[in-house]
């Protein structure tokens, strides 16, 4: 069963902004652990090697994805336990991410941006939109100790949703 797709393509000012959100039952500090620590991040993207920091390049392994390739990525913004930013580049083009945590409430809301800066990222919104929400309901399954979802039930159930965003209706 497809999940609901959340994703907004908002107008950005260069090309489009994909945001997805999610809010935990949990403060800041341990949902910033959950996306920074590689034997956290491990449970539900990948584990990292390297060393963290600004402006340093860390080693990403994309555990679930076929083949579970490993690629660079560079920590763009590194504010902790509020932003984290950051860019890779590989065979499908430029990432540029950022997560942001929101502390309401005595939980935290994740708001993750995709920047999408060219046409041709745009048009896979299709394709990365279903992808990320995947990922961060892989996040939720990690933090709560519940069965992974499957990436099935995401793609392509969602990539119409996707394919019909139009980032002048959202705001």
């Amino acid at each position: 069963m497809t999940p609901t797709p959340t994703g907004r393509l908002l107008a950005a000012e260069q090309g489009r902004d994909l945001v997805l959100t999610r809010t935990y039952r949990a403060p800041a500090d341990d949902v910033w652990a959950s996306v920074t620590e590689s034997d956290r991040t491990a449970r539900w993207f990948g584990p990292w090697t390297g060393e963290p920091g600004p402006g340093r390049i860390i080693q990403v392994q994309m555990a679930f994805e076929d083949e579970q390739p490993w690629m660079d990525m560079t920590i763009d913004t590194c504010d902790p336990p509020r932003l984290l930013g950051i860019s890779a580049v590989d065979d499908s083009g430029a990432w540029r991410l950022e997560l942001e945590l929101i502390e309401i409430d005595g939980g935290t809301e994740l708001r993750f941006v995709h920047h999408l800066l060219t046409e041709a990222e745009i048009a896979q919104v299709s394709h990365v939109g279903p992808g990320w929400e995947y990922y961060l309901d892989m996040l939720g399954a990690a933090r709560l100790g519940t069965p992974p979802p499957d990436f099935a039930d995401y793609f392509p159930g969602m990539a119409a949703y996707y394919e019909n965003l139009s980032p002048l209706t959202q705001r």
